[in-house]
């Protein structure tokens, strides 16, 4: 387990949340980072976490906002 995967789980843990996959959120980050601009990525990210909890903050409700990002990012 690296520090960073250590840190995420860490603070998961505190703020009680889970159900998402960190790996898929750091890929849209670097597609973020790659695709439009380094500075917008973890923005990015935070506006799904955002979208997905106020719609629930379950596993599906973070992969839809993830996909609706992603089909946004496609059409850029």
């Amino acid at each position: 387990m690296t520090e960073g995967t250590e840190w995420l789980q860490v603070l998961a843990d505190d703020l009680g949340v889970g159900g998402y996959d960190a790996d898929d959120l750091l890929a849209f980050t670097g597609e973020i980072a790659h695709g439009v601009a380094r500075p917008a990525a973890p923005l990015s990210v935070f506006l799904v976490g955002l979208a997905a909890g106020q719609r629930g903050g379950s596993p599906d409700d973070i992969a839809d906002a993830l996909a609706r990002a992603r089909t946004l990012l496609a059409e850029q």
